[in-house]
């Protein structure tokens, strides 16, 4: 999210225009600060207002991340940050997680320059599009791992890239996803969904920590 105001000249970021990621940011940055938007393959998707059906996950989702980054001090957790992908793709995922020492990404002013290793949307009104347009622009861009999490459908998504496809990722007998790219990122997939933020976090710091 930009902290900047919108000029009285500045041109809008209208749902569906077809922009280029450099006339992307320079309207996106312009914009009232309470604006989220994203780019998509060239087109501009306008976020409707945040309700407590995406909040509330949203937060247990990030108390998850940071509580595995905590020990490591590669690992960095970002919340709703933009990245650049690409010319055409200009997304701003709930959250995702990198390594701090990637080749695949870097701080390029006050954005992400390339593809973290993991993103995660929380899909309420934007399932559609997150499990459509955003993981296509997302596999095709190289993210290694891909969560969704289908809040009306109570349900969550967990895709890694096998070659240059997705692929799910499942459960384990006690129900529990295990990342490929984080060692030691688990998650209680049904704690998650019921809002079990104690499972959840019990899950999570069982995991072995780093040396």
């Amino acid at each position: 999210m930009t902290l900047a105001t919108r000029p009285p000249d500045a041109l809008p970021l209208d749902n569906g225009a077809h922009l280029s990621a450099e006339e992307f940011l320079r309207r996106y940055e312009a914009s009232e600060p309470r604006l989220k938007a994203e780019l998509i393959d060239g087109v501009v998707y306008v976020a409707s207002p945040v309700s407590l059906r995406h909040g509330d996950p949203h937060a247990i989702v990030i108390g998850w991340l940071v509580a595995y980054a905590a020990p490591r001090a590669d690992v960095r957790v970002s919340d709703n940050a933009t990245i650049r992908l690409g010319d055409k793709d200009v997304p701003q995922p709930d959250a995702h997680l990198r390594y701090a020492s990637s080749a695949r990404n870097r701080a390029d002013g006050m954005y992400l320059q390339g593809p973290p290793e993991l993103v995660v949307e929380i899909a309420v009104s934007s399932a559609s599009l997150d499990l459509h347009e955003k993981l296509e622009s997302y596999r095709r861009h190289g993210v290694q791992e891909y969560i969704v999490w289908r809040v009306y459908d109570d349900a969550i998504d967990w895709f890694a890239l096998a070659g240059d496809e997705y692929e799910r990722l499942e459960p384990d007998g006690d129900g529990v996803v295990h990342s490929r790219v984080f060692p030691g990122l688990r998650l209680a997939v049904e704690a998650l969904i019921r809002g079990d933020i104690a499972k959840v976090l019990s899950v999570q710091q069982s995991a072995p920590r780093p040396h």
